[in-house]
């Protein structure tokens, strides 16, 4: 078991999530998670299920994301998969069952949150992460919301009052150890 590793978590960038409004952070986070990995980073890419029945359906009358190619991970980020942890969720947060035991497992204890969409599964993963005592950041600029630029504001506003103003940042602020590549 290795302990006390951060842990690049890559939300929910899937098809039905990509849209133009959100299009933009594709090649950005492809190239943090390139980066992150060349470092020996450890990542976890999340993939929202919704399922029938699902309160997205009751409540927002919402049936995206039940099939591919909807709930596929985008093809620029297919080649990283094998080097990271893969997780299934049917919640906006990473922090399920089977999500907790791979984060103990693993030891990760610092968590840097990217991925769509900043004001829900983004900030919901980053604020469960703080709540349960780890260490969360949320990377403003490899994060975006597929309603919009408000929405993905709203979500950085929310996140600097929920997990702290310090944990909202750039990338440029990331430690250089996480993106500077260990192969010489």
């Amino acid at each position: 078991m290795t302990t006390n590793r951060p842990v690049l978590v890559v939300t929910d960038m899937q098809n039905g999530f990509v849209r133009e409004q959100s299009a933009h952070i594709v090649p950005v986070v492809v190239e943090l998670v390139r980066r992150w990995q060349s470092a020996g980073g450890d990542t976890l890419f999340t993939r929202y299920l919704n399922y029938p029945g699902s309160p997205f359906e009751r409540f927002f009358d919402w049936r995206g994301l039940q099939s591919s190619p909807d709930t596929d991970m985008v093809a620029d980020l297919l080649p990283y998969l094998e080097r990271g942890v893969v997780l299934e969720k049917d919640i906006y947060s990473p922090f399920t069952s089977e999500g907790e035991a791979i984060f103990k497992q693993r030891g990760w204890n610092e968590f840097y949150f990217c991925g769509i969409a900043t004001e829900s599964c983004v900030l919901k993963g980053a604020v469960d992460a703080f709540e349960r005592n780890y260490t969360p950041w949320l990377i403003a600029d490899a994060s975006a919301s597929h309603a919009g630029p408000e929405a993905h504001a709203a979500g950085l506003l929310v996140a600097r009052r929920f997990i702290g103003p310090g944990q909202v940042i750039e990338r440029a602020n990331l430690p250089a150890r996480l993106t500077t590549s260990q192969i010489p």
